[in-house]
C-alpha cells in the first residue's frame, strides 16, 4: 500500500520509496535459531505489514521496524523465534489472492501474474521465490495478514462527492470482492499448512475528525463495514484444526488518527505508535498479552529475558566496546548451568547438557567444547561493592551453552531461549 503522496507525486517520491524498498526492505527479516524448536511467523499482505513510512523515500538504509518485527519480539518473551515478511508494497487483496494461489502451486510465475503494475520493485524476487515462500508457509506456526487498504484507499477521495447511501453501497461492492480473495487467500494457506494460527486485521481509517465530522462519520461506517466483512469472513473459515481469527486494529486508531498515521504529510502509513497499536491488537489476539521490558520503557539502559521472565539482579549488565556483558554468577543461576572458578588461571568453566565453555579473564579467545573461539570481548572482573564480579560476553556465552540469543535494538533488550 502506497501513502495518498505516494499516490500524488509518482516522480520524486515513488522513486525514492522504491529505492529504500530494495536497500533496506529484505524480503525475509530475521533468522532462524540454531537449534531447538522455533516459533515460526510469516507476514503477509501491502506495504503495513512490510512497516513502510514515508521517512524511507530519503533514506539509504532504513531501519525497518513495524507491527511485524514487533510480533517477532513478543514471541521471544515464549522461545525462540523467526519472522519472514513477505510484505509486498501497493499489493491488493486480489494480488494476495494470487500470490498465495502460486505459493500453493509451488511454482514460480511471472511478476504480472501476482498483480500487474504493482509498485514494489522486489516484485520479481517475490515471483521467482515461490518454492521457498511455499516452504516459508508451510513452516509457520503463525502467519499475520494485514491487506486491503489499496482496496478501498480511492474512497478517501471520494468520500467528499458521494452521498453516505452511495459511500456505503461502493464500500459494500468493494467488500464483497475483498471477501472473495481472503477466502480464496486462506483456502490457497490451508491447502499448504492446515494448521497454523491465521490472524486476519481489519483496516483502519486514517482521517481525522478534524478533516470535517460529516466526512469522518462516513469514513467510519465504511471502517465498521469492513471489520464487519473481516469478521464474516473468519467466521467461515476458522476451524478447530485450522484456527483462524480477527485483529480489529481499526478501533485502536479512532481518535488517533493524527498521532497514529502520517496523515499530516498526506501519507496513510502508520507512525511508529501506530504500528505498535497494531501490534498490541495482534499480541493480544495471540497471546492474551503485548508485553514490554524496562529499557523499553526507558527504566534501564538493558534489559535481558531469560526464558521469558525479565533478569533482575543487583549486578546490572554492562555495554562495553558494543558487547553486552553480564555476571557470570546470575547467568548460571537462570539457567542452571554448572559454574567451576580456577583461581590460578583466572578462568571460569561453565557446563551445561554436555556443553563446556572455558572462559578465562582477559583473554581474547575462549574454547567451546574444546575448540578455541576468538572474541573481541574478554571476560573481565567488575567491582560490584566490596565483591569482584566475573563479567562475560552474553552472546558469545549463551551460543556456547548452545541457547539462542536475539537482541532487539528498538527494545534494548537481549532475549535467551533454551
Amino acid at each position: 500500500m502506497k501513502g495518498i503522496a505516494g499516490r500524488r507525486k509518482t516522480g520524486k517520491v515513488l522513486g525514492g520509496l522504491l529505492l529504500a524498498a530494495v536497500l533496506a526492505l529484505p524480503i525475509q527479516a530475521g533468522a532462524a535459531a540454531q537449534a531447538g524448536s522455533v516459533y515460526k511467523i510469516v507476514a503477509l499482505g501491502d506495504s503495513v505489514t512490510a512497516g513502510y513510512e514515508p521517512a524511507m523515500a530519503a533514506q539509504t538504509n532504513p531501519a525497518v521496524y513495524g507491527y511485524a518485527e514487533r510480533l517477532k519480539e513478543q514471541a521471544l518473551f515464549h522461545g525462540r523465534a523467526e519472522l519472514v515478511n513477505d510484505g509486498i508494497l501497493g499489493l491488493t487483496s486480489e494480488g494476495l489472492a494470487n500470490y498465495t494461489g502460486a505459493i500453493e502451486a509451488g511454482t514460480a510465475v511471472a511478476a504480472d501474474a501476482i498483480q500487474p503494475g504493482v509498485s514494489d520493485p522486489r516484485i520479481a524476487k517475490f515471483a521467482s521465490g515461490i518454492a521457498q515462500a511455499k516452504s516459508d508457509v508451510a513452516d509457520a506456526d503463525l502467519i499475520v495478514i494485514t491487506i486491503g487498504g489499496n482496496d478501498i484507499k480511492p474512497l478517501l477521495s471520494e468520500v467528499k462527492t458521494l452521498a453516505a447511501n452511495d459511500l456505503e453501497t461502493k464500500v459494500k461492492t468493494l467488500l464483497a470482492d475483498y471477501s472473495a480473495n481472503i477466502i480464496e487467500t486462506i483456502g490457497h494457506l490451508r491447502t499448504v499448512n492446515p494448521q497454523a494460527l491465521i490472524v486476519l486485521a481489519d483496516q483502519y481509517q486514517p482521517v481525522p475528525a478534524i478533516a470535517g465530522k460529516a466526512d469522518y462519520d462516513k469514513l467510519e461506517q465504511a471502517a465498521a463495514l469492513y471489520t464487519s466483512t473481516v469478521d464474516q469472513v473468519v467466521a467461515q473459515t476458522n476451524t478447530a484444526t485450522g484456527p483462524v481469527k480477527a485483529a480489529h486494529v481499526a478501533a485502536a486508531f479512532v481518535g488517533s488518527e493524527m498521532s497514529y498515521t502520517h496523515i499530516l504529510e498526506g501519507d496513510i502509513h502508520p507512525q511508529q505508535a501506530g504500528y505498535e497499536a497494531i501490534a498490541k491488537v495482534f499480541a493480544g489476539v495471540i497471546w492474551g498479552e503485548y508485553r514490554q521490558t524496562a529499557a523499553a520503557a526507558g527504566k534501564e539502559p538493558i534489559s535481558i529475558v531469560i526464558g521469558g521472565q525479565e533478569w533482575n539482579s543487583a549486578n546490572k549488565p554492562i555495554l562495553k566496546n558494543g558487547q553486552t556483558f553480564v555476571a557470570i554468577g546470575d547467568i548460571v543461576q537462570a539457567t542452571h548451568a554448572v559454574s567451576k572458578w580456577n583461581s590460578k588461571t583466572s578462568t571460569v568453566t561453565v557446563t551445561l547438557s554436555g556443553r563446556t565453555v572455558v572462559i578465562p579473564i582477559g583473554s581474547s579467545t575462549i574454547q567451546v567444547n574444546g575448540t578455541k573461539v576468538a572474541t573481541s570481548a574478554p571476560a573481565f572482573l567488575n567491582k560490584v561493592g566490596v565483591n569482584s564480579k566475573t563479567y562475560v560476553p552474553l552472546a558469545l556465552l549463551a551460543n556456547g551453552l548452545g541457547f539462542d540469543v536475539q537482541y532487539s535494538p528498538k527494545m534494548k533488550t537481549a532475549f535467551i531461549n533454551f
